[in-house]
């Protein structure tokens, strides 16, 4: 008897044992996360550190809004320097070794307005009120200690002209104003504009210049559909680095000659991928790294003291994903940002002189990678034969990973893609018990000009083709219950989501669209200001609404509305500057008519998007509520 007992003691304890690490393996599962874990604002983010390597800025929250925190490196105290209560600082850098400046927008219209402040909090001015302007930084002038260069649409609203801004003053000074047909300007080293791109019909030209004494003159013509992008100049400011696919399918960074007017280098490119960016460093005098991505990010060392770096921190973080955020003037002290597909990111200081390497902090400390789901690369073959990629996140501590309900979210743009890395409302759809679908349709970029060139005049058409496919290739192969499949995106993504409502009504139970386009012929007409230089070239990409007006009539889901069947959600900022929220209305009064249900939010102090924290966290109560009551997923009072 005793014998027996013991057995069955060693069982129970056996059984238990096995039950506690099941509880604790990789794949156990999630534990119910909070909306507001996903979607409060970071502890803190986006870390800089000042170019005498002395201090850090950070965002982090005051009063719900993010605002700019400074900490000396090595101290105790962390000091708030700004006082936003209305709008989240999103954008600052350090002009100079004192002073901070940044940008802030009103309400979501986009139109940023330049800011600046001390280190120390004091001083704070805004440095630019014009009505109806959008501020953008073309050179922080990093020897300048009381200037940079901005431009502005002030002088008009269609233009961007270049200014030189003092930012203590907000004094400005026209350096480069626009003749009419330029798009993009770049300065040398010393902070002379000296190369613009202008367009003309559906060609651009390259225009260069010696000096500011100097006529612009053209060294370079190539068509729209070709890339050719000036990044910096040399380091004696002679020949320009180049991201180009002119002559080729994928972008490569070239070394380009503006006195023979031609490419003299081809310092790297890819066979997959085009190249995203690059880093100039201004101590070595040259380009050290190229950025490109394939299934996840990868560098291109051009270096060799970069590559000694980077294999450095390779060797902390094996299989982690590096970015350097930020450096110091001479670029000895480092602030390292760490992800991957589970991990929103730590921030670490490194002084490549003394070797120390620090913690800083985790951006969302409250949120456990081993409770994050696995984001894997996928790729399928469309109905007319192109390979499409994209990424599939399951929940995780399913056992069976078949058969699951499935969010289809097809991303923005649609000139973007999606890529490799922690997201959050990726992470929040599978933490609710959903299978995630994202899908880098024709038209995506980084794939190289020719998959590019496929998805133009494609919206609604083949590019929703591509999304419907891989949602039967996920029914094909099992995973996805074909009874419980929903879509949402935002933006382009939104258009996506009531498309294939529209298009395809048999395939989803209900569809999400935030801040999206549904009549592609509107939203070609109210086009930001600021857009309508490039009009007819977005005309060549989407379609020409006046010659053809019945195809985006057929590409566009207001139109094909009394085909959708499913309930849908719509969400809008009332200050969208690039859908016009009267579409929102439109379709909501359509579908409404037709007896579907709909859930309608607008938030009247916002734009593209919601910013503001509480207008965040109640979209995404609304749709976990929503898509809980159509797919059957978990919710947080479960």
């Amino acid at each position: 008897m005793f014998e027996k007992c013991q057995y069955f003691k060693h069982r129970i304890i056996l059984i238990l044992i096995l039950l506690l690490l099941s509880c604790t393996s990789s794949d156990a599962p999630a534990p119910l996360i909070s909306v507001e874990d996903f979607f409060r604002n970071p502890q803190r983010s986006n870390v800089k550190i000042s170019p005498d390597g002395e201090y850090i800025a950070l965002l982090q929250p005051w009063k719900t809004r993010k605002n700019i925190f400074v900490h000396k490196i090595g101290g105790n105290d962390i000091e708030r320097i700004t006082d936003a209560v209305n709008r989240d600082i999103n954008a600052y850098m350090w002009a100079n070794d004192e002073r901070i400046v940044f940008v802030q927008d009103y309400k979501g219209d986009e139109n940023f307005q330049l800011y600046a402040v001390d280190y120390n909090g004091r001083n704070e001015k805004q440095l630019t009120s014009f009505e109806d302007t959008r501020i953008g930084l073309i050179d922080p002038l990093t020897d300048n200690d009381d200037e940079m260069l901005i431009a502005m649409n002030k002088r008009d609203k269609t233009l961007f002209d270049i200014y030189r801004i003092d930012i203590n003053t907000g004094v400005t000074q026209l350096v480069a104003q626009n003749p009419g047909h330029v798009i993009q300007w770049l300065s040398d080293h010393n902070g002379t504009v000296r190369i613009a791109i202008a367009k003309e019909g559906l060609h651009y030209q390259v225009l260069y210049r010696n000096s500011e004494k100097e006529q612009f003159q053209e060294i370079l013509r190539f068509h729209y559909v070709d890339q050719f992008l000036p990044l910096c100049f040399d380091h004696e400011n002679k020949n320009i680095y180049v991201s180009s696919s002119v002559g080729r399918d994928k972008s490569a960074l070239i070394e380009f000659d503006p006195q023979q007017k031609k490419a003299v280098n081809t310092i790297y490119e890819h066979p997959e991928a085009d190249i995203e960016h690059i880093h100039y460093s201004k101590p070595a005098g040259k380009v050290t790294h190229a950025v490109y991505y394939t299934e996840k990010m990868h560098y291109a060392v051009l270096d060799e003291q970069f590559g000694k770096l980077k294999a450095e921190i390779d060797h902390r973080f094996p299989g982690m994903q590096v970015i350097i955020a930020s450096h110091n003037r001479d670029e000895t002290r480092l602030i390292i940002n760490v992800f991957d597909d589970r991990n929103p990111g730590t921030y670490y200081y490194y002084n490549r002189i003394t070797g120390e390497f620090i913690k800083l902090l985790d951006i969302c400390p409250w949120l456990n990678p081993d409770h994050m789901a696995v984001m894997k690369p996928i790729q399928f073959t469309s109905r007319d034969s192109m390979t499409i990629h994209g990424y599939l996140t399951l929940p995780k501590g399913k056992v069976n990973k078949k058969g699951l309900p499935i969010v289809v979210f097809p991303h923005g743009g649609p000139w973007s893609r999606d890529k490799w890395k922690f997201h959050q409302e990726v992470q929040f759809l599978s933490n609710r018990g959903y299978g995630v679908l994202q899908v880098n349709y024709r038209g995506s970029t980084g794939y190289g000009k020719a998959f590019l060139k496929a998805g133009f005049k494609e919206w609604g058409l083949k590019i929703q083709n591509d999304i419907t496919d891989g949602v039967k290739w996920l029914i094909s192969e099992g995973i996805a219950d074909s009874t419980r499949i929903g879509i949402y995106g935002f933006s382009y993504g939104g258009f996506a989501a009531l498309s294939g409502l529209a298009f395809t009504p048999d395939l989803y139970q209900c569809g999400v669209s935030y801040a999206g386009i549904s009549n592609i012929i509107t939203y070609l007409e109210n086009i930001p200001p600021y857009w309508s230089i490039q009009k007819n070239v977005l005309y060549e990409m989407v379609g020409n609404p006046e010659l053809e007006k019945d195809m985006l009539t057929r590409a566009s889901p207001y139109y094909s509305v009394d085909r959708i069947k499913v309930p849908v959600f719509l969400a809008i900022g009332t200050h969208d500057p690039r859908v016009n929220n009267a579409d929102g209305y439109h379709i909501r009064d359509a579908l409404l008519e037709n007896g579907i249900e709909v859930i309608f939010m607008e938030k009247e102090n916002e734009g593209h998007g919601y910013k503001n924290e509480e207008n965040r966290l109640e979209f995404y109560r609304q749709l976990e509520q929503f898509l809980a009551d159509h797919l059957g997923g978990r919710m947080e009072e479960d």
